[in-house]
């Protein structure tokens, strides 16, 4: 499953976009370090499914149309600024982001909390320093473990000829990064490894980090954040979004008082409401009208489908009615990254299948297809293995 980290400075309102997203129960409260230990939930992607363009709608698996497809989300502790020299609660927080595929910052844009996440007064302080001082924290962290013990692998490669590229890897295999990434980090440098100044080795970390990590803003608390600020985050391609309102819809329609499904741009009120609870969801319908919907939705879409490349694919045993075995219709949609192969689809489906791969059939058309074909969003595959 894609793992998705939710990070940021305390009190930036993680733990409340979390709890939208999972509709977990988590300690959620307006005071530094809320998070001691990092919250893991599932949250979903939203798709529309292929049964309407199929005409089987509807297959069973889907709400209305909409196919939601889980991803899993880690809500890290809040960062402070020197958190990679121990400042707060140190390195562990960064240390629990190493599982992640990609990062969703969570940044208070409406300034009411300074770069520790104590309040201060609405748009006293510019949210766009917490952006940049993630990205520091995260190049620090890892120049920090780079530093610890570069020496000593310089000394290792140069004595037992080993390749730079595939020595530096194997010592930060733990971390996510894979061996293309560091001989690309390397060469971006343009000098040789043992030649790196403090500088170059900054430099490489930050490179190592760039391609490692996809980070998305979420500019949260946006029902209350400055105009300016909004302007700014829309400029710079952040998702505006408001969590709190979000968790809002998200309980209301649990509790039967409104009928929303996450990602809605737009929700129905089907109970009786008083004149308070009227006028909190006319505000968030205000807000939705002008954003397009609350945003959380938005933001865990677009890391997934944006910024980490995934498209949908629809795996099935009878191509003409959409099926498995069972005759349950269009039962898997799975997440592959752009560019997935059918046989690379086999063996996500099952090492056994890989193994024993035949051949694919794209559903949709009836036709095979081969199996170094690029496989396409919504497409319907069938696998034929002698598994």
């Amino acid at each position: 499953m894609i793992e998705i980290g939710l990070t940021g400075k305390p009190n930036a309102g993680k733990s409340t976009f979390f709890k939208s997203a999972t509709m977990a129960d988590v300690e959620i409260a307006n005071y530094p370090f809320t998070t001691i230990e990092p919250n893991v939930g599932v949250a979903h992607v939203r798709v529309e499914c292929a049964c309407r363009e199929l005409g089987v709608y509807p297959c069973g698996n889907c709400i209305d149309g909409w196919r939601f497809i889980p991803v899993k989300l880690i809500d890290v502790a809040g960062l402070v600024p020197d958190a990679h020299k121990g400042r707060g609660l140190g390195n562990e927080f960064l240390d629990d982001l190493r599982q992640a595929d990609a990062i969703i910052h969570v940044v208070d844009a409406s300034g009411s909390t300074d770069i520790e996440g104590n309040e201060v007064g609405l748009g006293e302080h510019d949210p766009f320093e917490d952006v940049d001082f993630l990205e520091k924290e995260l190049y620090m962290w890892l120049f920090g473990i780079l530093k610890k013990n570069w020496d000593k692998m310089v000394r290792r490669i140069q004595m037992e000829k080993k390749d730079p590229a595939r020595y530096i890897h194997e010592q930060l295999a733990g971390l996510g990064f894979d061996e293309l990434t560091v001989r690309e980090g390397l060469r971006d440098v343009g000098k040789q490894f043992n030649e790196f100044s403090d500088d170059d080795l900054l430099n490489f970390a930050k490179n190592l980090m760039n391609r490692r990590f996809k980070i998305l803003v979420a500019a949260n608390k946006a029902d209350k954040a400055p105009e300016g600020n909004i302007k700014k985050f829309m400029d710079s391609g952040a998702v505006i979004c408001s969590a709190i309102f979000e968790l809002t819809l998200r309980t209301a329609s649990q509790n039967g008082y409104v009928r929303y499904l996450p990602g809605d741009e737009d929700f129905e009120i089907v109970k009786e409401l008083n004149e308070k609870q009227k006028k909190a969801l006319e505000t968030i319908r205000a807000f939705m009208k002008k954003y397009g919907g609350t945003g959380v939705q938005e933001a865990i879409n677009r890391i997934v489908f944006d910024r980490l490349g995934y498209i949908v694919v629809y795996p099935v045993e009878d191509e003409n009615r959409y099926t498995d075995s069972k005759g349950n219709v269009l039962p898997d949609a799975m997440l592959v990254k752009r560019g997935t192969t059918p046989r690379e689809l086999a063996y996500r489906i099952h090492t056994d299948i890989g193994k024993n791969y035949i051949y694919a059939v794209d559903a949709k058309r009836k036709i095979r297809i081969s199996e170094d074909h690029e496989l396409q969003n919504g497409d319907v595959v069938k696998i034929v293995s002698g598994a």
